[in-house]
C-alpha cells in the first residue's frame, strides 16, 4: 500500500507495518474486492487520509473511532466525518450537542471535520476500509493491527497527547497508552444507544484544552468553520 498517499512523518515509524505480510494481504484482500466489483470506502487515496491530515510530531488529541460509514458519499477517511453535503450522522449530532454544552459553540449544518485534524487531532477509525452497505465488513482483515502500530507510535511520542476514547471499543483498544504523560478520556459512546449513558455532560473538549495548555501546547479550536473548508 505505498502507492497510496500518506503524511511524511508517518513513513518511518509506519515502515515495518507497510513492509509485513499482514499489509500484503490486507491489499490482496482489498483488490480482490474490487475486482469482484465491490465498492470499497473511502477511496483509495482517501484510506490515510487521517495520517495525511496530521503529522505524527503534531497530534495534539487522538479521538478512536471503529469503521468507516458505508453509506454512499459519507467516508473520506477520518472518523465520525462526513463529506460536505451529506447528512450529519446521530453520532456526530451528539458529539456537536456536548461541544456546545461544554464551550457554547453552536453546532455547523455540515459534519466535514478536516478543520480539527488539521489542527493535530488525528481522526482515527481502527478499520479503515468498508464495503458498501456491509457494516464492520473489514474487521479483522489486519487494518487493527495498523492502527494499533499508529496509536502506539503517538503513545511513544514526548510531547503529551489527550487520547478521547468513546466507548468501550476505543477504550480497549488504547488501554496500553501511558498515562504518566498522556491524558486519557474515557466515555460513553456518543452513539444515540448510549450518549445518555455518560458521554453528555463528560466535558471532553475543555478538558482536552486545559491540558494542553498547562502542558504548554496550544489548544484546539473546535469551532468549525460554518462552511466547510
Amino acid at each position: 500500500m505505498t502507492d497510496v498517499k500518506i503524511g511524511e512523518s508517518w513513513k518511518t515509524p509506519l515502515s515495518a507495518e507497510f513492509s509485513s505480510p499482514y499489509m500484503a494481504d490486507l491489499k490482496k484482500f482489498l483488490l480482490e474486492q474490487k475486482q469482484e466489483g465491490r465498492r470499497i470506502f473511502p477511496r483509495g487515496v482517501e484510506y490515510f487520509r487521517a495520517l495525511d491530515l496530521t503529522p505524527l510530531d503534531e497530534v495534539r488529541v487522538v479521538i478512536l473511532g471503529q469503521d468507516p460509514y458505508h453509506g454512499e458519499g459519507q467516508a473520506h477517511g477520518l472518523c465520525f466525518s462526513v463529506q460536505p453535503g451529506v447528512r450529519i450522522p446521530p453520532s456526530l449530532v451528539n458529539i456537536y450537542k456536548e461541544m456546545q454544552t461544554d464551550l457554547g459553540i453552536a453546532p455547523v449544518r455540515h459534519g466535514f471535520l478536516e478543520h480539527w485534524a488539521k489542527q493535530g487531532v488525528l481522526l482515527l477509525n481502527s478499520v479503515l476500509t468498508v464495503e458498501m452497505g456491509r457494516a464492520a465488513s473489514h474487521q479483522g482483515r489486519g487494518w487493527e493491527r495498523f492502527t494499533d502500530a499508529v496509536i502506539r507510535a503517538v503513545n511513544e511520542q514526548e510531547k503529551p497527547v489527550v487520547f478521547i476514547l468513546w466507548g468501550s471499543y476505543a477504550q480497549k483498544k488504547a488501554a496500553f497508552v501511558d498515562r504518566s504523560r498522556h491524558l486519557v478520556l474515557r466515555s460513553a459512546h456518543p452513539s444515540p444507544l448510549s450518549a445518555h449513558n455518560g458521554f453528555l455532560g463528560s466535558k471532553p473538549f475543555s478538558q482536552a484544552n486545559a491540558f494542553l495548555e498547562e502542558h504548554g501546547r496550544e489548544p484546539i479550536d473546535w469551532q468549525l468553520p460554518a462552511t466547510p473548508e
